[in-house]
């Protein structure tokens, strides 16, 4: 799935693709998204583009623990309605440390035919908390501890090229790469590339 293109993470996807970009809060989710290079065809649903717009929304003067399960449960709502609508890739941000948040995202892409693919950005607790504090959103001790021991295990299992269950492919890369970007390449069709330049062809004759 790997496509190479200088030193940035770079994947190859189906048309129909859910690509989940996971790890420890703080590793470089957002970063990495903030990098991505990919189709206009491509839906991207991170936190912060919530975040931001109901910061905007409630005001500086409400903090953001306040509405943070109205985050979360736009989020899925998002998730749904992307990944039976849109007619190309969907990459959604999210921690997916546990596994029945995995297993969630695999029977969204079941039921909405879609390929699963983890991208998991590797980092050490301490680098972690340092990109939480970076941000200015520190989870609560209990909350993070518990991402930590989950992330444990889907990390061991993905660098040992063990695939976690319902997944068709999942990439281990680290907070130095992730910084870089993305660059997401898409798999068309059969002929798809042919038919296009056909109608471009026309439409440039009219």
């Amino acid at each position: 799935m790997n496509c190479p293109i200088s030193d940035q993470l770079c994947l190859r996807l189906d048309r129909r693709a859910l690509v989940v970009v996971a790890g420890l809060p703080g590793a470089g989710k957002s970063t990495l998204l903030r990098g991505l290079d990919a189709p206009p065809t491509v839906v991207v649903l991170d936190t912060d583009q919530l975040r931001t717009r109901l910061r905007a929304f409630f005001g500086p003067g409400i903090a953001y623990g306040w509405y943070r399960p109205l985050v979360h449960l736009l989020q899925i709502l998002r998730l749904l309605f992307h990944a039976i609508r849109a007619k190309g890739p969907v990459v959604a941000h999210d921690p997916a440390t546990g596994a029945v948040a995995r297993c969630a995202f695999v029977l969204l892409g079941a039921l909405s035919l879609r390929e699963r693919h983890l991208l998991w950005i590797d980092c050490s607790v301490t680098e972690a908390l340092a990109g939480q504090h970076k941000r200015g959103r520190v989870l609560l001790s209990w909350s993070f501890r518990r991402h930590a021991r989950n992330a444990t295990g889907t990390r061991d299992r993905i660098d040992a090229g063990r695939l976690p269950f319902g997944w068709h492919t999942a990439t281990l890369t680290d907070r130095a790469k992730a910084s870089k970007g993305l660059r997401l390449e898409i798999d068309e069709p059969a002929g798809a590339g042919i038919r296009r330049r056909q109608a471009d062809h026309r439409r440039g004759r009219r």
